[in-house]
């Protein structure tokens, strides 16, 4: 088996610059001579408030590797683990923070999930609920957070992005779009966007509110503006905002295909394209406060931009191109 080599420091800046033009994986992969796994990976452990950072990423991955290599130990008939645990978790601190501090000062690996485990399964009686006691949310049992996320987010009749056209992959033909809410302050407010894969034209859309009928509707107006050769297909989440998917499907004649449950590197360009938009609305803006005309100006001022990704055309130059040969 070949031996893999751990992405380099100059591998990690071109893939955020890249991004940062929304270059497809593929596009990314090809360039720097690695697979699109690798990429969609890299991207996936590394992704956080809407963009990659090399340097971040860089310092993570140096990080898991040494937390690889260190020894492994278990906790029980370790009397000196068990007693830094213990000791530990009576100041409150929370199993990774535990699992973290015994790598780095002790090292001693140990993950937090073995810490649950050996709280919950292995320790009984009294100090089973001493234990448990110290933990934050005190739970008698330790419960899945994993499906539990997967239960809070299932959508009737979804299509897998797994189904969707080949076509859709190489952005040969226009038309295919990747949909998503940035949402505001305290969670109370949202927008819409909207990119088109081949042109990466943004649309954004105004929000009334973010239940699934005020998403689809608003979605739905901004892509019956368009002519019927430009909307095929729109790629989403797995947001419940989009569980009306079957009547946008009907108002706009687009089927909706949703993606794998935490992979935002299959609607890279979106994802790309929100973090452009970070930069005019940081976390924490109020976007109810925001007007139509506001909306406009960043919308008209990303599509002006020019990609290199699209040879230095700007989005809207591509989108209408397309509009003026349909």
């Amino acid at each position: 088996m070949a031996k893999y080599n751990q992405l380099t420091e100059f591998e990690r800046e071109r893939i955020s610059k890249m991004l940062a033009a929304c270059c497809s994986y593929t596009e990314i992969a090809t360039f720097i001579g690695r697979s699109i796994s690798t990429i969609g990976r890299e991207v996936y452990r590394n992704y956080a408030d809407g963009e990659y950072l090399a340097v971040e990423a860089h310092k993570k991955a140096s990080k898991r590797q040494a937390y690889s290599h260190a020894p492994k130990a278990k906790i029980i008939g370790n009397e000196k683990m068990m007693s830094l645990i213990h000791a530990k978790l009576s100041i409150r601190w929370s199993p990774k923070q535990i699992s973290q501090w015994l790598l780095k000062t002790h090292q001693m690996q140990v993950s937090h999930e073995t810490i649950y485990q050996y709280i919950y399964v292995q320790t009984k009686g009294e100090l089973k609920k001493e234990l448990i006691s110290y933990l934050r949310q005190r739970k008698p049992r330790r419960q899945s957070r994993k499906l539990e996320t997967d239960k809070r987010g299932t959508i009737p009749d979804m299509i897998s992005i797994h189904q969707r056209p080949e076509e859709v992959a190489d952005r040969a033909i226009p038309g295919h779009w990747e949909g998503d809410l940035i949402i505001g302050k305290d969670h109370k407010s949202a927008i819409g966007t909207l990119v088109e894969r081949s042109t990466r034209y943004l649309i954004i859309t105004r929000l009334k509110a973010k239940d699934a009928e005020s998403v689809r509707k608003a979605f739905a107006k901004a892509m019956n503006k368009l002519p019927e050769s430009l909307t095929r297909t729109l790629t989403y989440d797995r947001g419940k905002e989009m569980s009306e998917h079957k009547k946008f499907t009907v108002d706009t004649k687009m089927q909706v295909y949703f993606c794998d449950p935490h992979s935002p590197w299959q609607r890279g360009t979106n994802e790309n394209t929100n973090g452009l938009i970070r930069d005019f609305w940081p976390k924490g803006t109020d976007f109810s406060t925001i007007t139509p005309k506001q909306l406009l100006w960043v919308q008209e001022a990303l599509n002006e931009r020019p990609r290199e990704t699209l040879n230095w055309d700007t989005p809207k130059d591509r989108l209408n191109q397309l509009i003026l040969t349909t």
